[in-house]
């Protein structure tokens, strides 16, 4: 299908060994075991991103264009997708009183689920699509339908509330942290299956999707701390996330049909000017919002 990179042993063992010591830095001087505050989840957050720009300058360096881009393109895709991640996590933890001292390590676990949960989709999902391309079809009905479900009614947020009340009902003796680990277990899942087949759409190279994931996951404890309650003031990036998983589902079908393949550049390209454009006419809505007085209905 697309170039991949000629990852053999040395380079696996080497991304794996980097990630591994990242997490022991955030686990001993970043995210630390304590809430942090806004500035220092500012400070880890920029660590994480300038940390996963390098990593991608470095294939685009050492691997060709295309490599380096297909990361930055699924890298973007994924850390969008992460702050919807944020705003689920916020509802889980705050429907089910979870102390603030224990949200990092729920939040630890919760990473290091998905990170699995991820890793193993993208192997089984990415060596589908090799084998059989008529994968691609069922994947881009579960993107566009995602999509549809995205800019129809914000479901992943609903799905988060309903989630926590099943959760109450089924193991009501649990204690909150422990709880909102299974709440967030369940969420990892969900998340999983829609994120995994939006990245590889993008790419089928596990080494790029792999260390898009990772990356993009390793900041998102810091990324928690520093948009937990501001998540809410993008009231657009619903409706940009949504347009992006339809975009990409008809990019997917587009190459099945055709048997052309979109260049890269404009799959990234596109999945900036869509989040940019989200993101800054969510800013300028809640700055009209605040010169009228407040919060606009609905």
């Amino acid at each position: 299908m697309d170039a991949q990179v000629d990852a053999g042993l040395p380079l696996w063992g080497g991304l794996l060994l980097f990630l591994v010591l990242l997490i022991l830095v955030d686990l001993r001087v970043g995210s630390a075991k304590k809430h942090m505050d806004v500035r220092t989840a500012a400070i880890w957050s920029g660590i994480w991103v300038g940390v996963s720009i390098l990593f991608g300058l470095g294939l685009l360096l050492f691997e060709g264009g295309e490599a380096g881009s297909t990361f930055f393109a699924g890298y973007a895709m994924e850390k969008a997708l992460s702050l919807d991640n944020v705003f689920v996590f916020t509802l889980i933890f705050a429907a089910l009183a979870v102390p603030k001292d224990e949200q990092p390590r729920v939040l630890l676990w919760g990473i290091l689920i998905a990170l699995v949960l991820r890793t193993i989709l993208i192997f089984v999902g990415a060596e589908a699509l090799e084998r059989y391309s008529w994968i691609a079809w069922p994947f881009a009905a579960l993107l566009a339908w995602t999509g549809y479900k995205i800019l129809r009614s914000g479901d992943e947020h609903d799905a988060g509330d309903k989630m926590v009340e099943r959760i109450r009902k089924r193991f009501p003796d649990l204690k909150p942290a422990a709880a909102a680990l299974v709440a967030v277990a369940f969420a990892d899942v969900i998340f999983a299956v829609d994120s995994v087949p939006a990245i590889l759409a993008i790419t089928t190279d596990t080494f790029v999707v792999f260390a898009a994931n990772a990356f993009a996951l390793l900041g998102l404890r810091a990324l928690f701390f520093l948009v937990a309650g501001a998540v809410a003031r993008f009231a657009y990036l619903q409706t940009g996330l949504g347009i992006l998983l339809i975009a990409i589902a008809a990019k997917l079908a587009y190459g099945e049909i055709t048997g052309d393949k979109i260049p890269v550049g404009i799959t990234l390209g596109s999945i900036i000017l869509v989040l940019g454009v989200a993101v800054g006419a969510s800013l300028v809505k809640e700055r009209r919002e605040k010169r009228a007085g407040g919060p606009t209905a609905g």
